[in-house]
């Protein structure tokens, strides 16, 4: 009972005029930042941190502005990736392998739709957990430790497995290309230079941005100046701007899956919404089978994505809240701004300071509201990015994608870096590389060696608690169940001649 007095509080926070104006304006700019390539949540949080400050907001109304950026980055996100094939963020990728595909059939408005109501269902379903299972899941997060993070990269790793049933030895390649990228720059170990070349500019290695806006922007480019003759008349259709009840019913169990698994993995410190969607949508493929047209333009290969990295993302503040601990890159941004208030985050914050928690949590019921309604509507908007001439959209995606490389380390490097990668990137799409294994390879890598170390250092040297522990015993068992059963399956399906 006493939660329930203490969510109706929140709402007598969150529901203040001024925090309602906060929570639409969080809402809008996060949004606008979310569809910018290469720009994403920790960007948008990290911009308006030093505003909300010197602007001297109360702390409840400075986290709620930075929150409703967060969920509306999330929600911004999958406009470029389905439009223009361009991942707004890490966790759009997965987004990207069935929107685009969608955008090009004519079913961008679809697409962006279901985006919309997957992105609320598992919004709604995350911040219900956190009302409900805070306390319980966060003790369940503590027993996770090097090992078991390892043990859970490895099996996201393992998922990859859905992705190379079509390319198998192009996709290892492209995650193998991925994970080699981790290690250019200083080792944290030994400070050993790694594949620098000698140059201060790859020291710190290759940023994420940069690689993304290179792989997915430039060399999108380049596939656009060489197809100026037919691109046009691609997706010159849009057809209608919203699913059918009927197609949204054929998603829903999917939507719910996913926002469960995504949840869980965002109360995981560190684990993030990467890992949360490339999971959900590869044990979707897997579920669809060979009825799915998942790569080629899938509904539910949308949705799940959708609602694994929303949910992820409303999960990974149970950790900061809790334990204070950030639950991805976004929230250890936002313990920034609960420091600068001399707010220490922790399991007294819900009694301490409930006028943050529980106004926060409602502000976050509150904008995935405002978010879905001020999403669908705007549908048609954003399909008419699809009118726009490919010759004309090109220097527009170009101007953008160097603007935001450049506002990162501002340095020339970060330009020249992203016209090689892009050049990389246009040779490996032409060669037919997929683009999604790599990024995955990228992003995990460094998470999968950091751990590794740790675990390493903890034991000695013994790799036996790798998988020593019950949960990274379940977690590998379910590596290698992923890579060898469905291949038992399709071959046990096979007529016998």
């Amino acid at each position: 009972m006493d939660t329930w007095m203490y969510l109706m509080h929140g709402f007598s926070v969150a529901l203040d005029p001024q925090n309602i104006i906060i929570a639409l304006i969080g809402c809008f700019i996060g949004t606008i930042v979310g569809m910018l390539p290469g720009l994403g949540p920790i960007n948008g949080v990290a911009i308006l941190l030093p505003l909300a400050f010197a602007m001297k907001l109360p702390a409840e109304s400075a986290l709620i502005l930075l929150a409703t950026v967060y969920m509306g980055c999330e929600y911004g996100g999958r406009i470029s990736s389905i439009l223009l094939g361009i991942p707004g963020d890490a966790a759009a990728i997965m987004t990207t392998l069935d929107g685009h595909p969608l955008a090009k059939k004519g079913q961008a408005g679809k697409a962006l739709s279901i985006s919309a109501l997957s992105s609320f269902i598992g919004s709604f379903i995350a911040i219900c957990g956190i009302i409900l299972f805070a306390p319980l899941i966060a003790k369940l997060s503590l027993k996770f430790g090097p090992a078991e993070y390892f043990a859970l990269i490895i099996f996201a790793l393992a998922t990859l497995g859905s992705m190379l049933a079509q390319k198998p030895i192009r996709s290892l390649l492209s995650a193998l290309i991925g994970l080699f990228l981790t290690t250019i720059g200083i080792d944290g170990n030994t400070g050993v230079y790694r594949f620098t070349f000698d140059s201060p500019h790859l020291y710190d290695g290759i940023s994420f941005v940069v690689l993304v806006m290179g792989l997915f922007s430039v060399s999108e480019i380049f596939l656009m100046l060489e197809n100026t003759h037919t691109s046009q008349n691609i997706i010159e259709k849009t057809g209608k701007l919203l699913v059918s009840v009927k197609e949204f019913l054929s998603c829903f169990w999917t939507i719910l899956r996913s926002s469960f698994v995504g949840f869980f993995v965002g109360v995981l410190p560190g684990a993030g919404a990467t890992i949360a969607s490339a999971i959900t949508y590869m044990s979707e493929k897997k579920i669809a089978g060979d009825k799915g047209k998942f790569g080629k333009g899938d509904l539910k290969g949308v949705a799940a994505p959708e609602a694994a990295n929303n949910a992820s993302a409303c999960g990974s503040f149970i950790p900061m809240l809790t334990l204070g601990l950030p639950g991805s890159g976004t929230t250890a941004v936002m313990m920034g701004a609960l420091t600068l208030y001399n707010i220490t985050p922790g399991p007294t914050m819900f009694t301490d300071q409930a006028n943050i928690v529980w106004g926060l949590i409602a502000s976050l019921l509150f904008a995935n509201v405002v978010l879905l309604l001020m999403n669908l509507p705007l549908v048609g908007i954003f399909v008419k990015i699809l009118s726009i001439p490919m010759w004309s959209l090109a220097p527009v995606i170009a101007i953008v994608s160097a603007i935001g490389v450049y506002s990162i380390n501002s340095t020339s490097f970060d330009l020249i870096l992203i016209l090689i990668i892009g050049i990389l990137g246009y040779i490996l799409r032409k060669l037919e590389f997929p683009m999604a294994p790599l990024i995955l390879g990228f992003v995990l890598g460094e998470q999968l060696e950091v751990n590794l170390r740790r675990a390493l250092s903890i034991s000695n040297g013994d790799f036996s608690i790798l998988w020593g522990g019950f949960i990274t015993q379940v977690l590998l068992i379910a590596a290698v169940l992923v890579i060898v059963v469905p291949p038992l399956i399709k071959k046990l399906r096979k007529p016998k001649n």
